[in-house]
C-alpha cells in the first residue's frame, strides 16, 4: 500500500468519526488524489454553497454513498482528486432526444472509468420525438461496458426548449417511459433507472411504473415529503455542490442505504 493511500484511509477514518454535519458553504481541502479501488466507499469531503438548513428527515449527510450526475456543463474534472474525495459513483449525461450527444460523454465516461468511479449514462427525454427512436440513438452512443451502473431515463418537463414545449397526458408518458425502459433492458441487461422532478411525478403518476428504481430530485426537502414516501434508489439533493477536483458547481446525489447495502445492489446487478 503506497504513502497516498495509506493518508488517504486516515483521512478517511477521520472524515468519517462524529455522525451527520452540515455542509460548509466553501471548497474544502482536497485529499490527495489516489487511485481508488472501484467497491471501497469514500466518505464525502463536500461543500454546498447554498445549504439547506433543515431536510424534515435524514439530511443528504447522513448517507454514505455520495456522487455525482455531470454534463457538458463540466468540462474541468480531475476525477482522480474527486474520487479521493467521496464521488463514489457519477451518472454522466450521454444523449438527448435523437440527434443528440453530449460534447462531454466520451471524455467523462474515460477519465471517470480510469479513476475508479461507478459510471451510468443518462439520456435527457425529448418529447417530440418517438420513444424507440430515442432509445435505438441511446444505444447507437452508449457502450456496453462492464460494471457500468444502469442506464437512466431523465424524463422532465422542457419549458425552456427551443424546439419541443409540448405537456402530453401522463398515460402516454408512461407508455413511453416503458417502451424506452425495454428497449435498454433487452440491450444492456439491466433494466434502467428513471429520473424524475416533483411536478413531473405529479402531474404524470410516475408512481405507476413497476419495478423501477427511482433517482428523484429534492432540493430543499428529503424525498420522503415531497413524494408522499415513494421509495427510491438516488436522490438528487443539490445543484449547488462544491467537491474537490471540480471546478464550480456540481450536481450532488446519494444513494439509499448503507454501504454494505450499496455494495448488495451492485452484486444483484452483476456489477
Amino acid at each position: 500500500m503506497t504513502r497516498a493511500l495509506l493518508l488517504l484511509l486516515l483521512a478517511l477514518t477521520l472524515s468519517a468519526c462524529g455522525g451527520a454535519r452540515s455542509p460548509a458553504t466553501h471548497a474544502p481541502a482536497a485529499r490527495p488524489a489516489v487511485q481508488v479501488p472501484p467497491d471501497m466507499v469514500v466518505p464525502p469531503n463536500f461543500a454546498d454553497a447554498d445549504p439547506v438548513d433543515s431536510w424534515g428527515g435524514a439530511p443528504p449527510q447522513a448517507y454514505a454513498v455520495h456522487g455525482i450526475d455531470v454534463a457538458k456543463y463540466q468540462r474541468n474534472i480531475d476525477w482522480a482528486t474527486a474520487r479521493a474525495n467521496g464521488v463514489n459513483f457519477a451518472f454522466i449525461k450521454a444523449t438527448e432526444g435523437g440527434d443528440r450527444v453530449d460534447e462531454m460523454f466520451r471524455e467523462h465516461w474515460r477519465e471517470a472509468g480510469r479513476a475508479g468511479v461507478r459510471r451510468g449514462a443518462y439520456h435527457f427525454y425529448y418529447h417530440c420525438r418517438p420513444a424507440i427512436e430515442q432509445a435505438r440513438w441511446f444505444i447507437q452512443h452508449v457502450p456496453r461496458t462492464a460494471g457500468a451502473l444502469p442506464p437512466v431515463l431523465d424524463m422532465e418537463w422542457t419549458p425552456f426548449s427551443p424546439t419541443c414545449t409540448i405537456r402530453r397526458d401522463g398515460a402516454t408518458i408512461r407508455a413511453d417511459a416503458k417502451i424506452f425502459i425495454a428497449a435498454l433492458t433487452r440491450h444492456y441487461g439491466q433494466r434502467p433507472i428513471l429520473y424524475t422532478s416533483i411536478d413531473f411525478f405529479e402531474d404524470n403518476e410516475m408512481w405507476k411504473i413497476e419495478g423501477a428504481d427511482f433517482w428523484l430530485r429534492a432540493v430543499a426537502k428529503h424525498p420522503k415529503d415531497l413524494y408522499a414516501g415513494h421509495p427510491w434508489s438516488f436522490w438528487q439533493y443539490t445543484s449547488t455542490g462544491l467537491i474537490p477536483g471540480i471546478a464550480g458547481k456540481v450536481d450532488i446525489n446519494v444513494f439509499a442505504g448503507t454501504a454494505a447495502q450499496w455494495g448488495a445492489w451492485l452484486a444483484a446487478r452483476g456489477l
